[in-house]
């Protein structure tokens, strides 16, 4: 399913996103017509739009083009609103347009995915705070990541301080407590809804080496809630950690909003 504003989507559109790859977007689960952080999403959207179009967006249209969207559809499956402009002009950015509304879906598996190996990679993501559409560098660490053998990249940057994945924010729990990154990291929506879950929560600078000696470690990110990370290049790391588990369980007893 592809609508742009309401309506199917005409391939030129899809042309100019694919090959300016100008615009920003979120991704939310929908588990039976419900979204967790459903109004953190929206407000990610209003405001990366201020920032990448100097446009405002209305999140109650956002609302409605989603609903469209899905309706009659039941079951679990991710949502992707893609805010770009099919107009715009790749030698003149700057000039007036018209931001479109593209809603995608795509399934989400059933079953908790296992564990994830990760490598420490350097790379740091261009505006870091948007959900911005430019994926090259984030894809080409994962793809590096997973040529050296691991399932995913864990990004530092040329001081060993970690930051985030390519499409995920990580957390640690370190002399247990969970510690986030202090460093340019996307304010991810499932770790803001794991910050509010009423556990030790601290935002302090981890290194590469710290990230080592961590109890236990996870990526969070919208599809699969807090991933315990199994492994941290050759160091394992223990995936059945009780704080971790019990993350893991506050996060799934979030109730959704309705769309």
């Amino acid at each position: 399913m592809t609508e742009l504003d309401g309506n199917p989507v005409d391939p030129a559109s899809l042309e100019r996103l694919a090959l300016v790859g100008y615009g920003h977007f979120t991704s939310m689960r929908v588990d039976d017509g419900r979204v967790r952080g459903l109004a953190l999403h929206l407000r990610r959207l209003v405001r990366d739009c201020r920032t990448v179009f100097t446009a405002e967006l209305d999140p109650e249209l956002v609302r409605e083009r989603v609903r469209r969207a899905v309706r009659g559809r039941a079951g679990s499956f991710v949502v992707r609103v893609t805010v770009f402009d099919p107009g715009l002009d790749l030698a003149r950015p700057a000039d007036n347009g018209r931001p479109g509304i593209l809603v995608t879906t795509r399934g989400v598996g059933s079953a908790p995915p296992p564990p994830l190996r990760v490598r420490p990679v350097r790379y740091e993501r261009d505006l870091p705070l948007v959900k911005h559409v430019g994926l090259f560098g984030a894809l080409h660490a994962r793809r590096r990541a997973q040529l050296a053998g691991a399932d995913d990249a864990l990004f530092h940057d040329a001081a060993g301080l970690v930051s985030e994945g390519p499409t995920w924010n990580v957390g640690f729990i370190l002399d247990g407590q969970v510690v986030w990154p202090d460093a340019a990291v996307l304010p991810g929506v499932t770790m803001a809804l794991l910050r509010d879950s009423g556990h030790d929560h601290v935002t302090a600078p981890v290194t590469v080496e710290q990230a080592l000696a961590a109890e236990a470690a996870f990526a969070a990110n919208t599809a699969v809630g807090a991933r315990a990370i199994s492994g941290i290049a050759d160091t394992g790391l223990a995936t059945d950690h009780p704080l971790l588990r019990e993350l893991q369980r506050s996060y799934l007893s979030i109730e959704g909003d309705v769309l």
